[in-house]
């Protein structure tokens, strides 16, 4: 018989023989019966005994409620406030995001001051204070409610105390925290018009000693009606505020944004409507009085809206500031959450029932391809 004959008839021989069939199958698993019941229920018992070596671990879980933003109220009371209502938003605008008090939660300066608080490099045994960090963010789950945005902290911990106080000063950590940075937007207003209200109350005092210097009377105005000077003086501080407006945007949005675009056109208006005062009043030519005082009204006015803004933004932080409402408090949790015996018993009985049947039936498998192949080489053998 030639080569290429045989070559031919061996692959066919190879086409026409059956795989494994379910019978088969079910020979040799019962071959393996004994096998396949014994070793699940030692390796589930196995894994009981090692679970019972572990220390129980407690849960325990606080949830609170984060900041609240009370910005519709404030649009509703700067509505009067003319130019600078725009304003209420300059000192950051960011809102109360919930992520940002959970980000604060996991920083560094709320682990350090809990790892010394309850001594935990200690209890974790760790010589570096980042490895006790590590080990703290461990045991340590922050989560928000998709629905009603509460945040809730659980802590794991072999002592069940010890869960519970540290999730408690988790809350108490975030409000000392707060009450130290500018993270409301009431906050961050607060903090941007205190600034203003520093600056302009130095520019008041200057054009004031200005204004005095020159001799100024009520008399005086007869030359300049005090209407004219009053209007002059507040549409630059509108121009005033309206730049610090456009700043203030540039350092958080692009120069192409519709907020940025909005703002160069107000000022650009408003810078306009200044120039056209401008050249139907003298400001050079007058008495030195007048433009004294124009200056001295202009610095007033801008310190009216400044320190306007300044209270609300105050009153607005008392409401919202470092508020952290406590829905439900962490207590010693009665039940430990793990290691859940029973379970990773059964797991591990299931996993190694699995692993044994496929490899009998893959050892099955095997030895009937290595049967054929020899009944083959036999018959070829017999044909040459």
């Amino acid at each position: 018989m030639s080569e290429n004959h045989r070559a031919v008839h061996g692959l066919a021989d190879v086409e026409d023989e059956p795989g494994m069939t379910f019978s088969e199958m079910l020979s040799a698993l019962r071959r393996r019966a004994l096998l396949l019941a014994i070793a699940p229920l030692v390796a589930g018992a196995a894994m009981a005994v090692y679970t019972g070596t572990l220390s129980p671990v407690y849960t325990a879980s606080t949830t609170f409620m984060p900041p609240q933003q009370t910005q519709s109220g404030l649009a509703a009371a700067l509505a009067s406030l003319g130019p600078l209502a725009a304003l209420a938003g300059a000192g950051g605008g960011q809102g109360g995001s919930v992520d940002r008090y959970v980000s604060l939660m996991q920083s560094n300066a709320v682990s350090d001051r809990i790892i010394d608080h309850f001594a935990l490099m200690d209890v974790y045994k760790a010589k570096l204070r980042v490895d006790a960090r590590g080990g703290l963010a461990g045991q340590v789950k922050i989560t928000v409610g998709k629905k009603d945005g509460l945040i809730k902290v659980e802590v794991d911990d072999t002592i069940p105390q010890r869960a519970a106080d540290i999730a408690n000063r988790y809350v108490v950590e975030l409000r000392t925290l707060l009450g130290s940075l500018a993270v409301t937007e009431a906050q961050q207003r607060r903090v941007f018009f205190e600034q203003q209200l520093e600056r302009t109350r130095d520019g008041l005092i200057q054009a004031q000693q200005a204004l005095q210097a020159t001799g100024f009377s009520a008399g005086a105005l007869k030359t300049e009606p005090r209407a004219a000077a009053d209007a002059y003086a507040r549409l630059k501080a509108e121009v005033t505020t309206a730049e610090v407006r456009l700043q203030t945007l540039r350092e958080s949005r692009a120069d192409g944004s519709p907020e940025v675009l909005r703002q160069q056109s107000e000022f650009a208006a408003l810078r306009g409507q200044l120039a056209r005062l401008e050249q139907t009043i003298d400001l050079s030519g007058g008495p030195d009085y007048v433009s004294k005082y124009r200056e001295f009204k202009y610095q007033e006015t801008l310190f009216e809206l400044y320190a306007r803004q300044f209270e609300l933004a105050r009153v607005d932080e008392s409401r919202q500031g470092t508020l952290v409402q406590v829905v439900d408090m962490a207590s010693p949790p009665e039940r430990k959450s793990k290691p859940k015996r029973a379970l990773m018993s059964l797991v591990s009985a299931l996993v190694t029932l699995v692993g044994l049947t496929v490899i009998v039936l893959v050892r099955q498998g095997y030895g009937q391809s290595s049967g054929g192949a020899a009944g083959r080489r036999i018959e070829d053998r017999t044909q040459a």
